[in-house]
């Protein structure tokens, strides 16, 4: 989930603390991070600059330059710190799917607060504590079933990669709905006399049937909770099977 151009070096002595400086003891890492994560999250990534954060500590912006190197640092903490916030009960009923579930639904959950986690690229993982303890954490919903370590890597890539996708939809369903004052329900009222002018139930019979089936059980043509919760149980049959397969071969 690291920046683009952040500095490894760097960034890894934000992560982990170890050059705090203390020429402002009003001022440090964890103050700076907390307001860049909230301005994210209320306007976006997109919004976020040193100034902008500076701003909102009424502090001038070189002064969190002592703290945090620069933007790509910053974005890289603010990763570590918001991955903090996941849940991490020890015990789970319903063995490892009862697991894997409770991981996807705490990161559902975590992208729906700061959706700005989905515009942050994942192929280079941020080498933080926060980062590094969920990891190890969730791991364990996999371990001891089966799998080999790389499979258990591979098996949670393919949890957090669904989470993720169906909350970009999600997303993107909120902030559409924002920006157009319109509910997908009453966007999909407003299309229906114009819809109904064009479209030929005959010339399309299954688009008909399965949109109309669709559009009842979920009020529009997308439900955000639904599609995660449905891919979810999908993926997880998926992994069922994976796991089956290697206690037959055994």
């Amino acid at each position: 989930m690291a920046a683009e151009h952040s500095d490894p070096a760097r960034t890894l002595a934000v992560l982990w603390r170890t050059h705090e400086r203390s020429a402002r003891k009003d001022l440090g890492v964890d103050r700076i991070v907390t307001a860049a994560v909230a301005l994210a999250d209320a306007e976006g990534i997109g919004a976020l600059s040193m100034r902008r954060v500076a701003e909102k500590l009424g502090v001038g912006t070189m002064s969190l330059y002592t703290h945090v190197p620069g933007k790509a640092e910053l974005v890289d903490v603010m990763v570590d710190q918001v991955n903090g916030e996941t849940a991490r009960p020890a015990d789970v009923p319903g063995g490892w799917r009862g697991r894997l579930t409770s991981v996807a639904r705490e990161n559902w959950e975590l992208h729906l607060r700061h959706p700005w986690l989905l515009e942050v690229p994942t192929n280079r993982a941020v080498l933080g504590p926060n980062v590094a303890a969920k990891y190890d954490y969730e791991l364990g919903a996999v371990d001891g079933i089966g799998l080999t370590d790389v499979e258990m890597d591979s098996v949670l890539a393919l949890v957090l990669g669904h989470v993720r996708t169906a909350a970009r939809v999600a997303v993107e369903a909120a902030r559409t709905e924002q920006r157009t004052g319109l509910t997908d329900e009453q966007w999909w009222q407003a299309a229906a006399p114009y819809l109904a002018k064009v479209f030929d139930p005959r010339r399309f019979p299954r688009a008909a049937r399965v949109g109309a089936a669709a559009g009842e059980a979920h009020g529009a043509a997308h439900d955000g909770e639904h599609a995660f919760a449905f891919g979810l149980e999908r993926v997880l049959d998926g992994v069922e099977a994976l796991v089956r397969s290697r206690r037959a071969g055994q």
